[in-house]
């Protein structure tokens, strides 16, 4: 999962960055709206963490230029007013939920993990696909109840494909959902763990659309 963080609050940032990368998710961070509008507009983000008080450019102009173009990715709004009209502005102007500042690491990525999975239309937290099971609360998977080793990074793949069973997803595409600014990327990477994952789930489990990507074939 990535996560586009928009806070000018250098001390705040830093913290929510990292405690994010220590719940596996990817998370790019810029400090004013112009910056952000510039990140969106070139980068596909699983989630939006959106100050309202930002340099340049309002988080709330930010977001109704957002919602203008018709751009769906959920946004969790993350300020210090705390006042009725503003919440409301915010969730009217097209915001997903809304967080209070101080708040708790842990509760921010559950309700991260709640408006992603609400986009994908799952009610359950826990993904199921053909005798796996993964956990993005625990960051565990399990083929037919037996816990499977994987490193963060084949989670992530794993993640990524399972919550979209048919759909084909690009090389690109994935390293763009494990990946955040200053990460090191190898050119083969997602190919290393795709090999890793069949070696684990089995040969066929994850399956090759030549010259596309990677897919998880749908339940007959």
């Amino acid at each position: 999962m990535r996560v586009l963080l928009v806070e000018d609050d250098r001390m705040i940032g830093a913290s929510v960055q990292r405690g994010l990368r220590r719940d596996g998710i990817a998370v790019d961070w810029v400090q004013d709206g112009s910056a952000a509008e510039s990140a969106l507009a070139s980068t596909p983000y699983d989630c939006v963490l959106l100050d309202l008080g930002l340099p340049r450019k309002d988080g709330i102009e930010v977001l109704r230029s957002l919602r203008a173009k018709r751009n769906t990715v959920p946004v969790i709004v993350v300020t210090a007013r705390d006042v009725v009209p503003a919440r409301i502005t915010g969730l009217d102007a097209g915001a997903d939920d809304y967080v209070v500042k101080p708040f708790d690491l842990d509760e921010l990525a559950a309700r991260i993990r709640a408006v992603v999975r609400r986009r994908e239309g799952r009610s359950a937290s826990r993904i199921e696909h053909q005798g796996l099971s993964l956990d993005p609360v625990t960051r565990e998977a399990h083929l037919h109840g037996e816990l499977l080793a994987l490193s963060a990074r084949e989670f992530a793949v794993l993640e990524a494909l399972a919550s979209r069973p048919g759909a084909i997803l690009s090389r690109q595409q994935l390293e763009d959902r494990i990946y955040g600014w200053g990460d090191e990327v190898d050119s083969n990477a997602v190919e290393v763990f795709i090999h890793a994952l069949r070696r684990k789930l089995g040969a066929d489990f994850i399956r090759t659309v030549r010259g596309m990507g990677y897919m998880l074939p749908r339940s007959p």
